[in-house]
């Protein structure tokens, strides 16, 4: 595709006007980025300098002639020095061009050309600009032309250009598509043979949502190809058994890993002949094995690391897990020998996963991965587990196991330099492995992104989050994380908001992961509970009301209740309609002669799975609650495995160094683990899929008769027929079971509260269209105080006229008040506002303190008034000392308080409370981000502890929420509509039962911070 001022050049026609020299600019270092394209490699875009020649023409010998003639018009088969220099030399803001390039060589172009309404050479006020690319043909099919569009639409929008138009043969189709799939406003005609598109650069709805789909699918491949190799080396694998290269090595072959595995040791040489470490072969470098490797384990010491990237860099590997500690985690040299271990990756189109990391494992039959230091191989499942600390990881491994889970998936990322929690949920958001996400986190790198992403995850399977490090105050060392000024609650208060499900320990996580894997989502809030304690009865109860759930009265089948008892009982609790959960307590029952009876808990088992396996459909969860009866825990522990049924699929062997996986595979005690211990779990529906709304069947398991969700691992060295496997039995229901009645209350609350939130987000809200808004008086106010000569750049605080003002534009009118520096002036005040009034202090230790006696209310004279204003004088201090002022008296109410603040890290944060001091020392405030929805200010008014106080508690009258919470969507409009609006408060706002009052109100303006979650695709940069 050729651009009218290059067909002008290249024509050499006379009456073209003579290009002058692009004059010197800085070089946009900001422009440079990291990308994630289709495939799931990387690739580094950036400015195009008169550096690039020599990698200008290298580039072009490598295209295509057809792509050469889509280029420009006509057979092109070199470039001219003219071209050359035209093409390298740019003033980066009339001329720019980008490059995409991969090992330092370049493997795309772009580059746009300011133009006037006739197609010429223009500089500003000129708002349009041709564009032109050029990809390599060996690339083409990897989006790396829509990632350059991304950026090259950023770089016109920065430099004040507003359109796009570009001249494409018709038989380009692919570039042609580039374009119209694009999502951005665009106009085509057809031209003397060819295609004229022009594209308006302003985002839309669509364009985001382009941009964001393509980055889930480029991202959750990057995943992929790391879960997923057909090879793998481990780099560092020392002569002698042991050291961290033989660990992996071993738990590699142990886990009966599928594709070919080799071993790299840098101190082989050619006289050591032909080598095997554990029957694998050794190489000195990777280039030296002479096959392709996906993915390369690095475990040698940090100052060795680059050499260690750099041959697999060349060698065409795809992604590392780098084990090697001495990073970030170890100082400033260690932060900065990171920031060069990634740059170097990437630099080669890797991924990295580390450093300081545990490793990966996949649990999926014709893969069997385990690449980390866990001696033993989970079981296979649906639960993906990603965490940022070995230490944790290892605890989690070995509580899902003894738990029964099973995995799908599992990542510690160490330093998470790289591949962090977001990719990994964009991978487990369509991965249909994965059922349940569980996340443990010390940091996180990008709020609004993650938040951005749980969301979304969230709406079609559960994501359960424990944070690590809530109140130290830093991110964990080795961990490059945004600073955030909001405090550890807002976060989770965002993070509840997005649908996550939030946990304050692993033990919980654990927890709820089980439930959630196993179970179906309760319709409601309703619990039913049933056992043979009446005592253990009593504290499930409790426990219910304490998590805000609806327990029914615990039935007591008595000590002498039998196993089938038991069954019976729980039969006829899943078909009651009354409740929506079950909790079966179960202690130890007392023989006829008094002995303890322990011996029965497989038996037990056993009844309440024929109980749950017995109901018409599994629409309830079941968990059970025992007290000192093992058997019971072990034999639940088997049935509540989420590992699927073996499907009897014979393994294949991987090829050179592989260990053949079609024979039974050990777990760390030697015992052969089972194929047929695992169940199905309930798989959730699809992103277009509703959940069920409020009276309808939750999600639900397969019943006991359903196919097995996945294939199970191969552990059979002959497949069975197809007659057998459709005839094997069933898989025992699925019940978790919990040592006490809170852990396992607790956990339930979180699926009741989760299944609510799921109800919610298929009918979102709406953010209201209100008529009076003036949204360009608004802007223009905001432009004359921030851009008047000596305006702070660090923003201003609004005088008390200029944010009633601003905040009228937006239908908030705010109750003026009348400064009273001597009783004389309150009572000239309290003449013009009229009787009752209200005089109070504004000084600042004393502002919205009314319970330190500065607030005197319901003054009818001027006798009461001069009093009240002696009384302030002489116990709080001098006038000036107190700036009082006078307010007109309002209808009682509920004082409360509507903020809003802008954090670097998570964006624009609604806040809303009940005002006092009590609500501020108890934390008493709901938050959530902006723009707010209808509905999400309707839970924020509901979510205090002293909601009732608005609904009539005790007697009083209810106050008009529905004005209360159309104040905050207004604030929510300013703020999202003028991002220089960085802070907003309302204090008090007084809600009566008709109406409401703004008292008073601060407002905040500074050059807005900028909006990375709206700008093109892009890796944190290093």
């Amino acid at each position: 595709m050729q651009s009218a001022s290059e067909q002008s050049e290249a024509a050499e026609q006379p009456a073209s006007p003579a290009r002058p020299e692009p004059p010197e600019h800085d070089y946009p270092d900001h422009w440079e980025a990291d990308v994630v394209l289709r495939d799931g490699g990387t690739a580094r875009i950036r400015p195009i300098t008169a550096d690039d020649a020599e990698r200008l023409v290298s580039f072009y010998e490598q295209v295509s002639d057809e792509s050469k003639y889509y280029r420009f018009f006509a057979p092109y088969p070199r470039l001219s020095a003219k071209d050359v220099h035209r093409f390298t030399h740019h003033d980066f803001v009339d001329r720019v061009g980008l490059a995409a390039t991969v090992g330092g060589e370049f493997i795309a172009t772009v580059r746009y050309d300011r133009i006037d309404d006739r197609g010429l050479p223009a500089s500003a006020p000129a708002d349009e600009a041709e564009v032109a690319f050029l990809v390599q043909d060996a690339h083409q099919g990897r989006g790396v032309a829509s990632a350059l569009l991304e950026h090259i639409a950023a770089v016109a929008r920065e430099r004040d250009i507003r359109r796009f138009a570009a001249e494409v043969l018709p038989a380009n189709t692919k570039m042609i598509k580039v374009f119209t799939d694009a999502g951005y406003t665009q106009k085509r005609s057809f031209e003397d043979g060819s295609v004229r598109l022009h594209l308006d650069l302003e985002p839309t709805d669509r364009s985001l949502a382009v941009q964001r789909a393509r980055e889930q699918r480029a991202e959750a491949r990057s995943v992929q190809r790391l879960l997923t190799p057909r090879s793998v080396a481990v780099v560092g694998a020392g002569r002698a058994p042991g050291g961290v290269g033989r660990t992996v090595l071993r738990n590699l072959l142990g886990a009966g890993y599928t594709g070919r595995v080799y071993a790299v040791n840098a101190a082989l040489g050619e006289s050591d002949g032909a080598v095997e470490f554990d029957g694998v072969p050794a190489h000195p470098s990777v280039g030296a094995i002479g096959e392709p490797v996906d993915l390369a384990i690095v475990a040698v010491p940090a100052e060795r690391v680059p050499e260690a990237v750099a041959d697999c860099g060349e060698h065409g590997v795809q992604g590392l897990v780098v084990l090697s500690a001495g990073y970030a985690e170890s100082g400033a040299d260690g932060r900065e020998r990171q920031r060069q271990l990634v740059r170097q990756a990437r630099s080669y189109g890797m991924r990295i996963i580390g450093p300081n990391a545990f490793g990966i494992i996949n649990t999926t039959p014709d893969v069997r991965l385990n690449a980390s230091l866990a001696p033993q191989m989970p079981a296979a499942g649906r639960i993906g587990l990603f965490t940022q600390s070995g230490a944790i990881g290892i605890a989690l491994l070995a509580g899902l196991h003894r738990r029964g889970a099973g995995l799908s998936s599992f990542i510690s990322a160490g330093n998470r330099a790289d591949v962090s929690g977001n990719d990994f949920l964009q991978h487990w958001y369509d991965d249909p492995g994965t059922d349940v996400v569980l996340l443990y986190l010390e940091s996180i790198g990008n709020p609004r992104k993650f938040t951005r992403l749980a969301r979304r995850t969230a709406a079609v399977k559960p994501v359960v989050v424990v944070k690590g490090a809530r109140h130290s105050g830093s991110a964990p060392p080795g961990h490059r994380v945004p600073v955030t000024r909001i405090p550890h609650g807002t976060v989770s208060a965002l993070l509840r908001q997005a649908g996550v499900i939030r946990v304050d320990t692993v033990t919980e996580l654990v927890d709820a992961g089980l439930l959630l894997a196993a179970q179906p989502l309760p319709a409601g809030p309703r619990v039913a509970i049933l056992g043979n304690s009446e005592s253990l009865g009593l504290l499930t109860y409790d426990a219910c009301l304490t998590e805000g759930l609806r327990p029914l009265r615990p039935l007591d089948l008595t000590t002498a209740a039998e196993p089938a008892d038991f069954r019976d009982a729980l039969a006829a609790a899943l078909a009651d309609e009354t409740s929506d959960a079950v909790v079966v307590n179960a202690i130890p029952w007392v023989g006829e002669n008094g002995a303890t009876e322990f011996g029965d808990g497989e038996v037990l088992a056993a009844s309440l799975r024929e109980a749950v396996a017995s109901a018409p459909a599994p629409t309830k969860p079941v968990v059970v609650v025992h007290v000192e009866m093992g058997g019971l825990a072990e034999a639940l522990a088997v049935a509540t495995s989420t590992r699927p049924a073996s499907r009897g699929r014979g393994a294949t062997t991987g090829g050179p160094g592989a260990r053949p996986t079609g024979t039974s595979t050990a777990d760390s005690t030697g015992t052969p683990t089972s194929a047929s211990t695992g169940t199905p779990t309930w798989t959730p529906p699809g992103p277009g899929a509703a959940p069920p709304g409020p009276g309808t069947a939750p999600i639900a398991a397969p019943g006991p008769g359903a196919a097995p969700s996945g294939p199970g691992p191969a552990q059979a060295p002959q497949a069975p027929s197809e007659e057998a496997s459709s005839s094997a039995p069933a898989p025992p229901a699925t019940i978790p079971a919990y040592p006490a009645a809170e852990r396992a209350v607790r956990a339930l609350a979180e699926a009741v509260r989760y299944g609510q939130w799921r109800r919610r987000a298929a009918e979102p809200g709406r953010v209201p269209e209100y008529e009076d808004i003036d949204e360009a008086g608004a802007a223009a106010l905001i432009e004359r105080v921030l851009g008047h000569d000596g305006a702070d750049p660090r923003g201003v605080t609004l005088d008390t006229a200029q944010a009633g003002e601003l905040l009228a534009r937006y239908g908030i009118d705010v109750l003026p008040t009348l400064p009273a520096p001597t009783p004389d002036a309150a009572v000239a005040a309290a003449g013009r506002l009229g009787y009752p009034v209200a005089l109070k202090t504004t000084a600042p230790h004393l502002r919205h303190r009314p319970d330190l006696g500065g607030v005197r209310l319901d003054l009818a004279s001027e006798e009461q008034l001069r009093t009240a204003y002696a009384e302030l004088a002489e116990v709080l201090g001098k006038p000036e000392e107190l700036q009082p002022v006078v307010q007109a008296m309002v209808p009682r109410g509920v004082d409360t308080v509507v903020r809003s603040a802008i954090d670097p890290a998570v964006g624009a944060v609604l806040s809303f409370g009940l005002s006092g001091a009590a609500s501020e020392l108890l934390g008493d405030t709901a938050h959530r981000l902006v723009p707010a929805t209808d509905r999400d200010v309707a839970d924020l008014v509901r979510s205090l502890r002293t909601a009732p106080l608005l609904f009539g508690w005790r007697g009083s009258a209810p106050v008009d929420t529905p004005a209360l919470e159309e104040v905050l969507l207004r604030v929510s409009r300013l703020v999202d509509d003028h991002p220089e609006v960085v802070a907003v408060s309302l204090e008090p706002v007084v809600v009566a039962p008709r109406g409401l009052s703004v008292l008073g109100a601060t407002v905040r303006l500074a050059p807005p911070p900028p909006r990375t979650d709206l700008g093109p695709r892009s890796l944190p940069s290093y």
